[in-house]
């Protein structure tokens, strides 16, 4: 009987690992709500058989999926168990890993400051253990926390501290990341030439090694330094370039994002009709996918275009639909942004008093984030509207 209840636990690790398998390539293929339900599967069998390890790798998991899915406040709660499970067995590198997927969570919530203490906390255990290529991910992710604080010079810092790790270590992959982040951190500097070159040096590497999807993200920057740089329709170019390869890799949420991007660089030259096809396009692949992030998006896109022609009904329209879904997900500096709209459309209408009470809900938001960019940038438009 003892040796039966053996086996029987040894075909269910089995059964776990080969789910754990298919879940990832679920993942790699940006099918997350597949990778959920394997995900949450695996840890109801961690649990049955009570392997803790086990059960914390599930929930981290879990966590992942709900970041995808931009459930950020699901994420987190999983997290918490997971990292309960982790320092009750000691597992510290499991731990640190921990606690970067909570910082992650936190700054799709908004909340950068969070994060960095998070991955400061990361930081410090990762280097103890001297695990080098989890600790250039974790300085990386410190560097796009503090683009968010819009402290571009502190993020270039930390990149120039990730940069020599990964060539250190011959993580090629890791080092066209790092140059892509320092290139949008010059973008933020208004150092274009030298966003360029780094996005230059990112493609080549991506060429190299192959990756596709690399170098479909590595072009999508260069395209974006060509609008910058007022040069949109080369800019379009490349983005239709972009579209093959995502079509290509039937990567949908890519070609979702690409499709957005072709709809932002029409209206940029005025051409809106062209615009909100590519829109329209988007939007119905985000609807198909679920991905609520993604769609209140290109409803804000919308209501732009809408904007600008002076139709002020229909901007209204989008604007309130985007501004449903980021309540519905938590996503509070989309609200944020989304309010501001909003309070824009009013203006142009010449009504203040609803322009000021839009701006006011939108202030209000970005003093419970503790985000002082988003409180500078509504403050503005306030200070604008006297």
């Amino acid at each position: 009987m003892p040796q039966q209840l053996k086996l029987s636990q040894i075909s269910q690790v089995k059964e776990w690992e080969q789910r754990r398998q298919q879940a990832v390539q679920f993942y790699k293929q940006s099918q997350f709500r597949e990778y959920l339900a394997l995900s949450e599967l695996n840890l109801q069998l961690a649990r049955e058989i009570q392997d803790q390890d086990r059960e914390a790798t599930a929930l981290n998991e879990i966590g992942l999926a709900h970041i995808r899915l931009w459930q950020p406040q699901q994420a987190i709660q999983v997290f918490c168990e997971a990292l309960e499970f982790q320092r009750e067995i000691g597992d510290v590198r499991g731990e640190a890993s921990t606690l970067n997927n909570m910082g992650s969570a936190y700054g799709q919530l908004g909340q950068p400051q969070k994060s960095l203490e998070l991955f400061q906390q990361a930081l410090t255990i990762l280097q103890k253990l001297q695990d080098r290529w989890v600790e250039a991910v974790t300085l990386n992710s410190m560097a796009l926390a503090y683009i968010r604080l819009s402290q571009p010079k502190q993020a270039l810092l930390l990149c120039n501290q990730v940069l020599p790790i990964r060539q250190e270590l011959g993580d090629r992959v890791g080092e066209s990341a790092t140059l892509n982040n320092m290139g949008l951190i010059y973008c933020d500097l208004g150092q274009l030439p030298a966003a360029l070159n780094c996005f230059q040096r990112a493609l080549v590497i991506q060429q190299e090694l192959g990756d596709r999807l690399g170098e479909a993200t590595a072009l999508n920057n260069i395209s974006s330094i060509y609008s910058d740089m007022g040069e949109p329709k080369r800019a379009i170019l490349l983005y239709h370039q972009i579209l093959l390869i995502r079509r290509e890799l039937r990567d949908r949420y890519g070609e979702a994002t690409i499709l957005n991007n072709i709809g932002y660089a029409y209206a940029d030259i005025k051409q809106y009709e062209e615009a909100l096809d590519y829109y329209y396009q988007a939007l119905d692949i985000r609807k198909d996918l679920g991905d609520r992030a993604g769609e209140a998006t290109t409803l804000n896109n919308i209501g732009f275009i809408h904007r600008d022609r002076r139709q002020f009904k229909q901007a209204l329209e989008f604007y309130h639909h985007a501004l449903h879904i980021q309540k519905t997900l938590g996503d509070r500096a989309g609200e944020i942004a989304t309010l501001s709209n909003l309070g824009s459309v009013w203006e142009k209408l010449g009504q203040p008093d609803w322009a000021h009470a839009f701006y006011t809900d939108a202030q209000q938001l970005a003093q419970h984030l503790d985000n002082p960019t988003l409180l500078e940038w509504v403050q503005r438009l306030l200070d604008d509207l006297k």
